[in-house]
C-alpha cells in the first residue's frame, strides 16, 4: 500500500538558506518602492529660504506702519501724538486692496486693542494688519 502523505520535499538546501531565499522577494519589493519614491519625488536642489528668525538683525529693516500703539494706549501716526479726534484725518483712507498698517507694543492690553479696533471698524477700514515684534 501507498503513503496517503507525501514525502518532504527536500532539495538539499539548509533551513537558513531555504529563509534566505524566501526573503528575496521582499527585498526585491522594498527595492522597487525605494525607487518609485525616489523617481516619484520631486527632488530640486533649491537651498531652503531663511526663516526670518535666523537672518540678522542689522539686515532686517522694519515694515513701514501708519500707525503705531504704545502700550500706554498712545496713538502716533508719522510720530505726531494723535487724540481720537484728530486720528482719522491723519490716517490714509480705507482702501480694500491696502490693508491699514498698525504697530503695536508689546505691553498693549487686548482691551485697548479691542477699543482701536472697534474704531477703525466704525471708521470703514475692513483689513487691518497687525505689527508686532517677534519674542527675544
Amino acid at each position: 500500500m501507498s503513503d496517503l502523505v507525501p514525502p518532504l520535499f527536500t532539495s538539499g538546501k539548509t533551513l537558513m538558506e531555504r529563509v534566505e531565499d524566501a526573503l528575496l522577494p521582499l527585498i526585491n519589493l522594498v527595492f522597487l518602492l525605494l525607487m518609485f519614491f525616489i523617481v516619484a519625488g520631486q527632488l530640486t536642489d533649491d537651498p531652503l529660504p531663511e526663516l526670518p528668525a535666523t537672518q540678522q538683525a542689522e539686515d532686517q529693516q522694519s515694515p513701514h506702519a501708519d500707525m503705531i500703539v504704545s502700550a500706554e494706549g498712545e496713538w502716533r501716526v508719522d510720530g505726531e501724538l494723535l487724540d481720537r479726534e484728530s486720528l482719522f484725518a491723519r490716517l490714509p483712507t480705507p482702501d480694500e486692496e491696502q490693508p491699514l498698517k498698525i504697530a503695536a507694543s508689546e505691553g498693549i492690553s487686548m482691551a485697548d486693542l479691542e477699543a482701536l479696533f472697534r474704531l477703525l471698524e466704525k471708521a470703514g477700514y475692513q483689513d487691518v494688519l497687525l505689527l508686532t515684534e517677534p519674542a527675544q
